[in-house]
């Protein structure tokens, strides 16, 4: 059993305050504490303060995480939690406290965010370089739901050839302790002759399409077996479809738990913020909370 905490970031905001409860249930879930940090923002921001901003607040006195505190004064079905402040840039701070988390959660806005910005910046700065992996949980207009009342549905997008065995193990593991559908979805190009047909998918009388399809299946299902017996119980949907992933795994957003996808390895340098066309437009448009599971080793 991984003992590390999981992280939730806040910040004053009823974003954040929506992660935490992602979090909570995630600490939960896993048998493990909750560790709630916040980031005193320094330098300041903003440089026309009418007094200086303290380097980091008094001991025992940062008014977040009284606030925060005061949220869950009566609860009593909360794991064990324990209150951090930290003090710098939060998309700094947050992806070096991450080798001491085994999962990281936060809003996709922070606190001041424009209404038209779908994805903060520094929930972008955490997913792109973070180790561990980070659940970023849509605000309250973009996403339904599905924090309240379950679907009962993981979705992982999967890339036959560079899917990560990590990505993998996290979807699965994340529906067993859900009691969870995984549906696992894998896109397939459009045929060569369907390209005539812009805007369409092709159907069953395309020569190609059918054939193509069934290479797919064949391939997302040898992907997966090996993973089966370990985590035998996981009922698995396999849908194939052509064309774009991003857009089929918004889609399926819409009445899933959470999207798992992975930060794929080869299009990052270091401090960069790439993380694959695909996992970046899920993070934007996603009607559920996203996964982003790091591939390169801890």
């Amino acid at each position: 059993m991984n003992n590390l905490p999981v992280v939730a970031a806040v910040d004053g905001s009823g974003h954040s305050l929506r992660a935490l409860e992602w979090a909570l249930d995630a600490a939960t879930r896993r048998e493990t504490e909750l560790l709630v940090v916040h980031v005193w923002v320094w330098p300041p921001q903003v440089t026309s303060l009418p007094e200086p901003m303290p380097e980091a607040p008094p001991p025992g006195q940062d008014p977040v995480l009284d606030w925060v505190k005061e949220q869950l004064h009566d609860r009593r079905d909360l794991p064990e939690v324990r209150y951090t402040t930290m003090s710098g840039s939060p998309a700094a701070v947050l992806p070096e406290m991450a080798p001491q988390a085994q999962l990281m959660v936060l809003g996709s806005r922070g606190r001041g965010g424009f209404a038209s910005l779908l994805l903060g910046s520094n929930s972008r700065a955490t997913a792109a370089r973070a180790a561990c992996p980070v659940v970023v949980v849509p605000h309250k207009e973009r996403g339904g739901g599905a924090l309240a009342e379950p679907y009962g549905r993981v979705v992982l997008g999967l890339e036959t050839s560079e899917t990560a065995a990590p990505v993998v193990e996290f979807a699965l593991a994340e529906a067993r302790r859900r009691g969870a559908v995984l549906q696992v979805v894998t896109t397939h190009p459009v045929p060569f002759s369907s390209l005539s047909m812009l805007g369409n998918y092709p159907d069953a009388t395309d020569p190609e399409g059918p054939e193509i399809a069934r290479v797919t299946a064949d391939a997302q299902r040898d992907r997966l077996r090996p993973y089966l017996e370990r985590y035998e119980g996981v009922v698995v949907e396999y849908t194939i479809a052509p064309g774009d992933a991003a857009g089929r795994l918004v889609a399926a957003s819409e009445t899933a738990d959470v999207v798992v996808v992975g930060r794929h390895r080869r299009r990052m340098h270091p401090g960069g913020l790439a993380m694959g066309s695909v996992t970046n437009a899920v993070l934007l448009h996603s009607q559920c909370p996203v996964a982003v599971v790091p591939v390169t080793e801890r």
